[in-house]
């Protein structure tokens, strides 16, 4: 199932890693375009911790 989760807060968040890149859905995730870390979205409810991210997904641009 993809995520879905309202546009203006896709809009708001942000990656916690010190780039701060922008979260595109993927699958059952958001994935950040800077550092490729995919974060889970449970019950609706991202979860946007360094810690709790699944493997990346892609080429790191920047290891942040």
């Amino acid at each position: 199932m993809a995520v879905q989760l309202d546009p203006q807060l896709l809009e708001i968040l942000a990656c916690p890693c010190d780039a701060h890149g922008q979260l595109t859905p993927t699958g059952e995730a958001l994935t950040c375009s800077v550092c490729a870390r995919a974060f889970p979205v449970t019950d609706g409810i991202p979860v946007l911790l360094l810690d709790e991210a699944l493997p990346r997904t892609g080429p790191a641009r920047d290891d942040g």
